[in-house]
């Protein structure tokens, strides 16, 4: 099939974090994922990107400010003609660094906030940092960079979408995405404990609605839906290994980034080929992409061609087979998993941070 290329490059530059946010979607086993590519490689990669017509480049993580040579990977970016996006928890950069950034070009830049008020969400972080996400968010703004605002709602905060709202107004945002966790990684784990109720989510969405018509021409406002409470599955990536390209920290390439868990991967690697060998003829990306791998009931669903199936790495995560119907929806046979789970009733969540989870692989 005739394969156009990616929209985005998202490229993970790091999976080391000094946060520890129990929703956090990078593999619980991140360690093993080194060593790190160097800038040289990034920047070759950036290069690649910009040739084969990708429009954006996502720099991300883990927490990317802590790459001393972060700076010279957004001057690549930006010197192959993409749109650079900074996604962060503004975590200990000095102002200076905010000044430098834009001097290298990048465009934007994506602050997350665990919360409105200063002890829950530094509670949420597991570190004190909610009072220095403030600060860059201002400096992001003073520096000429647009800023965005990301919230990863659960149960804990999913009830304060006005106050976000309002807070990204305060700071100057563009954009404020409000998004539910998804179950991947720490998120899979801590499930019982991040899943909001039905009767959150309803207050959450009725909120969002409101405010979006409120700031209407100001600030945009984005609200994602979790798949789990409205029994169809979001089209992974926009659809495998159509629009969207991820680089993870060790230099493997992969059609959506959780997709290095699940088995008989491939596994190309930016060290070994390019990027468009990789997009184009990668067994990864070939391997759920359009139509032809479903079995039914994708096979036969009216939506085939709008959801694709679902996501993979939740498929695998749910039922062990990453081939299954997204068990997200109400057509799969698997759909009791989530149906029961979001029905129950939660205690006070007692989160598992990803370091603990890797101490408890090990026998620690």
């Amino acid at each position: 099939m005739s394969v156009l290329p990616p929209t985005a490059l998202l490229a993970e530059l790091t999976y080391r974090c000094p946060l520890r946010c129990g929703y956090c979607s990078n593999p619980t086993d991140w360690r093993r994922f080194a060593p790190e590519l160097d800038a040289a490689t990034w920047c070759r990669v950036a290069g690649e990107a910009g040739a084969m017509g990708v429009h954006h480049l996502h720099l991300s993580g883990g927490e990317p400010l802590l790459r001393d040579d972060l700076e010279d990977i957004v001057a690549a970016g930006r010197n192959a003609g993409l749109f650079v996006n900074l996604i962060t928890s503004a975590w200990g950069a000095p102002p200076e660094r905010w000044v430098r950034l834009a001097d290298a070009g990048c465009d934007h830049v994506q602050v997350s906030f665990q919360d409105v008020d200063e002890a829950r969400a530094d509670a949420i972080a597991g570190t004190t940092v909610h009072a220095q996400k403030l600060a860059a968010a201002r400096l992001v703004r003073e520096a000429g960079m647009a800023l965005s605002v990301n919230v990863v709602l659960h149960r804990a905060n999913t009830g304060r979408v006005r106050d976000f709202i309002a807070l990204a107004e305060t700071l100057g945002a563009e954009r404020i995405e409000l998004a539910t966790a998804q179950y991947h990684g720490s998120a899979l784990t801590n499930r019982a404990e991040l899943l909001p109720t039905r009767a959150m989510l309803d207050e959450a969405i009725a909120a969002a609605r409101e405010e979006r018509e409120r700031v209407r021409g100001r600030l945009d406002v984005i609200y994602v839906m979790p798949d789990w409470f409205t029994d169809v599955p979001k089209p992974c990536m926009d659809g495998w290994g159509r629009r969207f390209m991820t680089v993870i920290p060790d230099g493997t390439a992969l059609p959506c980034p959780g997709a290095h868990g699940l088995p008989g991967m491939a596994f190309d690697t930016v060290r070994e080929k390019g990027l468009r060998a990789i997009w184009e003829e990668g067994a990864d990306f070939a391997r759920f992409r359009g139509t032809d791998w479903m079995r039914e009931p994708c096979r036969s669903c009216e939506r085939r061609e709008v959801d694709y199936g679902g996501c993979r790495c939740q498929a695998f995560a749910l039922t062990g087979d990453p081939a299954a119907t997204d068990p997200a929806c109400v057509k799969s046979p698997d759909h009791a998993v989530v149906s029961r789970e979001r029905e129950v009733t939660r205690a006070e969540p007692t989160i598992v941070y990803r370091a603990d989870l890797t101490r408890r692989a090990r026998g620690g």
